[in-house]
């Protein structure tokens, strides 16, 4: 019979062996580091590959609340009915760090994510939705924070 303790050890093994022949999914370890690093909104959507002008649209949705009673969970949700949608982003204005979250699309994915962000004061939230010719359209609200969840 094998311990709780052998077993981790041993799987701690088998992943520093992956790790170590680069046998890990890419995907897994790819991620958009000027995108996240991005101060605002600008600069995270040209890390992200968007072209030209943000435009205004009523097929970007954006769900979040008008009050935010604690700014350490704030309920956010994406959704676009626009074609040819390749990412769906989801950024908030004044956080230390803009980009909230970015989700790829394919076509035998629904274009509809919800998460969960932190906010440290009220600020306008950006949905946005990157078309395949990298078009940028958007929807956006302003979320009002009772309780600073940044250090706040």
């Amino acid at each position: 019979m094998q311990t709780r303790r052998q077993t981790l050890r041993q799987g701690f093994v088998v992943a520093g062996l992956l790790a170590g022949t680069g046998l890990f999914p890419q995907y897994a370890l790819a991620f958009n580091k000027a995108a996240f690093d991005a101060k605002n909104l600008g600069d995270a959507l040209k890390a992200l590959g968007a072209s030209g002008a943000l435009q205004a649209s009523d097929a970007v949705t954006l769900t979040a609340p008008d009050i935010a009673e604690n700014g350490a969970v704030v309920p956010l949700a994406i959704a676009s009915t626009l074609p040819d949608v390749k990412q769906l982003v989801l950024l908030v204005e004044k956080n230390p760090n803009t980009l909230v979250a970015t989700f790829k699309v394919t076509p035998d994915v629904e274009p509809s994510f919800a998460t969960r962000t932190k906010m440290g004061e009220s600020s306008d939230v950006y949905a946005i939705a990157i078309t395949g010719d990298g078009k940028a359209h958007f929807a956006k609200k302003e979320v009002k924070v009772t309780l600073g969840g940044c250090g706040g």
